[in-house]
């Protein structure tokens, strides 16, 4: 992924906010003839630090068998998941002066490493489970999966479950970070005015990274301070 110099994020703590708080990730490895490329849940394993560098931890991740893309992979198999965050269209019209063009704010991880697949059933079983409860944990309603054992069992031979061990991390957090702060700040207003809610993510993003005239400058949770450069 390229990503230019003022758009560049290296902090692990905004890199396992938004992983954390966007696990649909898309799995990419080669093809043939194109990419491979599939949308699943991807979540940093259980057992690995829940803080610090991603670099040398390992994720799960799991996908239907059917799908022609798990029959493609193979241990040792290099892998990008690639985590979308919150984005927004940035108009012209927040620009001061002219000529100007318009833009797209957005921040995206992306961890590569290589594939180990996970055969037995009682592993793949561990994986399902434990990614359906914190999922649940993280989005859900409280939902207790005890009665539904017998059914992930019952599944579970269609499941094709990994661990990718994470050898590198990119992230791109793209939040005008080049624009003046009263310009930043008449955007972020924007995307908070948005009628139907979808500016809200990415303007708490730009808020939180310090963006605008953002008081809690540099925050991707409660307890951090360190903004993107």
């Amino acid at each position: 992924m390229f990503v230019p110099s003022h758009y560049r994020i290296e902090d692990h703590r905004w890199h396992r906010r938004l992983i954390d708080g966007h696990p649909l990730a898309t799995l990419a490895t080669n093809g043939s003839a194109a990419p491979w490329a599939t949308r699943l849940p991807a979540l940093v394993a259980p057992g690995e630090p829940e803080s610090g560098p991603l670099v040398g931890t390992e994720m799960v991740g799991h996908l239907n068998r059917a799908n022609p893309h798990w029959r493609s992979l193979a241990d040792g198999t290099c892998a990008r998941l690639m985590f979308d965050g919150p984005g927004g269209f940035v108009t012209p019209a927040v620009y001061p002066c002219d000529p100007s063009a318009p833009t797209w704010n957005f921040a995206a991880v992306h961890v590569c490493g290589r594939i180990r697949l996970i055969e037995g059933e009682e592993e793949t079983l561990e994986v399902v489970r434990w990614t359906a409860q914190r999922l649940e944990d993280r989005f859900g309603a409280g939902w207790d999966q005890t009665s539904s054992i017998d059914y992930f069992r019952r599944i579970v031979h269609g499941v094709g479950a990994f661990r990718l061990s994470i050898e590198s991390v990119e992230a791109l957090f793209k939040l005008s970070q080049e624009k003046p702060a009263d310009v930043q700040e008449s955007l972020i207003r924007r995307y908070e005015a948005d009628p139907t809610g979808a500016g809200w993510p990415i303007a708490r993003l730009m808020r939180d990274a310090g963006m605008g005239h953002s008081a809690a400058a540099g925050s991707p949770d409660d307890t951090v301070s360190s903004r993107p450069s």
